[in-house]
């Protein structure tokens, strides 16, 4: 079975067949760092599952607003033009916590806060923590961990 185990303080995602590691990729989490508050801006921990897959058969770098194919293709242009949108490209693969309480319903529910693991603009840095509170990711590497992962996908998060 697949899961994917994301480390904070290494700034990975790592994809394991039958708990065996058979890929890590670079991330970039919150800004803000660890939590799970809603409003927080910070990527909360714990476990998670993929409740939806969003995006199939889209080009890579195709914008996303309110998990929305906007019809745009990401660029330097549109870039400029849209200077502080939070980019969403490619994929979306969005998460649920399963811990009530914790990730889980009321004001700390991953799924409420809208936590993705999702493309960026190949500009910004991996390696550091630089998002709102989602997994941010290549945009070539979550194309190719969402055709890996199925929807339900067990996700564990970790300092």
């Amino acid at each position: 079975m697949r899961s994917l185990h994301i480390n904070i303080s290494e700034q990975t995602l790592s994809l394991l067949d039958d708990d065996q590691v058979f890929k890590h990729f670079s991330i970039s989490s919150a800004l803000n760092g660890i939590g799970q508050s809603e409003g927080s801006g910070q990527t909360p921990l714990g476990p998670h599952y993929i409740r939806a897959k969003i995006g199939a058969g889209m080009k890579l770098n195709t914008v996303f607003v309110g998990r929305r194919n906007t019809g745009e293709i990401y660029d330097a242009s549109l870039a400029a033009q849209y200077p502080s949108r939070d980019w969403i490209l490619t994929r979306i693969l969005w998460l649920c916590g399963k811990e009530v309480g914790f990730n889980r319903l009321g004001r700390v529910d991953s799924m409420g806060r809208y936590i993705y693991i999702h493309g960026t603009p190949d500009s910004e840095p991996m390696g550091e923590a630089k998002s709102h509170g989602c997994i941010r990711m290549r945009n070539e590497d979550v194309l190719e961990l969402y055709d890996w992962v199925p929807a339900g996908c067990p996700v564990m998060i970790v300092p």
